[in-house]
């Protein structure tokens, strides 16, 4: 099991609709949006389909303006990633967006399931063959819903990312998509792991890819009001226990919370460096934690350790428990597209 630390460093995903937001230039110049963090730009459901048209070309012009500036100023530059429509609307705006390389990190992929994966994936091999993009495939699609064949699906799915494996940055959920099916909603006080006809959705992608990819935890709609805030650390909280690394925000103010859920604590940071300084050559291969509470055991938690120390490089160790690890320039969101190694 082996994520790259760009994988992890997608933390929280902040929407935006395409064309919509002139302001996002000015914001993104003054540094006005918490940081670490990364942009969508979606083209999709938040797009009126009669201004698609009208939509792409203030994208363009947003994304000419970022790149021309960013050469010109220091600012703080989020991954960027543009969320299309389909397979042929991907081939458009890979095309499209050419000029704006430098600044744009990929393609969100809505709705990928087994019915448009190899359209998508054919879509992926023509533009490797003149741009470098990284792509992010969300699992929405009505037809998961289904419980019969989804783990195969699921697998044959795997199974057809494992050559362009590199190039998927994360993997992604659609939790308001898949409750729509179910004219589900949750409320403020509730979790996604509360509606067990996604739940069980969810869990099957996680076990079938966690090993694999990071996988991002599905949007929280709450952004104000009471209980806003406790219900998005207590999803969050779930999150990271099922599996899922990161999360779709939808508001700037949801940014430091998921920040905050990323942190690791003192004493995973601590455990995680004692496992993976193990000396191998000994016969022991458990122990005692750091602070002698609980066990520790190569074989089984050497996984586990990989990503928190991976984690906390990026997003530090949580205030209350011990100052924040310096985090170094390599692994903070940058122009260049490319994987840490």
């Amino acid at each position: 099991m082996f994520h790259s630390l760009a994988a992890y460093s997608v933390g929280a995903l902040l929407y935006c609709p395409a064309g919509l937001h002139d302001s996002i230039v000015t914001t993104l110049l003054h540094n006005a949006i918490p940081t670490p963090f990364s942009l969508a730009f979606c083209l999709e459901d938040t797009v009126n389909d009669a201004h698609l048209a009208e939509a792409e070309d203030a994208l363009l012009r947003t994304l000419e303006q970022i790149q021309r500036l960013h050469a010109e100023h220091s600012f703080y530059l989020p991954r960027i990633f543009v969320r299309i429509r389909s397979p042929l609307h991907l081939r458009h705006m890979a095309d499209r967006l050419s000029g704006v390389s430098q600044v744009l990190t990929g393609f969100i992929l809505p709705k990928f399931y087994t019915d448009n994966s190899q359209s998508y994936l054919a879509a992926m091999e023509d533009i490797s063959q003149t741009s470098e993009f990284f792509y992010m495939p969300i699992f929405e699609s009505h037809a998961m819903t289904a419980p019969a064949g989804r783990l195969e699906q699921l697998a044959r799915l795997k199974e057809e990312l494992e050559p362009v494996s590199a190039r998927i940055l994360n993997l992604r959920v659609g939790g308001n998509d898949l409750s729509h099916v179910f004219g589900l909603r949750r409320g403020v006080s509730d979790t996604i792991y509360d509606l067990q006809p996604v739940a069980r959705i969810l869990m099957d992608v996680v076990s079938t890819f966690a090993a694999d990819y990071v996988i991002s935890g599905p949007v929280w709609e709450y952004y104000a009001g009471p209980g806003w805030d406790t219900g998005l650390e207590r999803e969050l909280r779930l999150d990271a226990l099922n599996g899922f690394i990161g999360k779709t925000v939808i508001h700037p103010k949801q940014i430091p919370i998921v920040n905050r859920a990323l942190q690791v604590t003192a004493r995973d940071y601590a455990d995680a460096r004692s496992i993976l300084s193990w000396d191998l050559d000994n016969a022991p291969m458990v122990a005692r934690s750091v602070d002698a509470a609980r066990m520790n055991e190569f074989k089984t938690h050497a996984n586990w350790a990989s990503k928190i120390l991976a984690l906390a490089q990026i997003y530090g160790v949580r205030p209350e428990d011990a100052p924040p690890v310096r985090r170094t320039a390599a692994v903070k969101p940058a122009v260049s597209r490319r994987a840490a190694p």
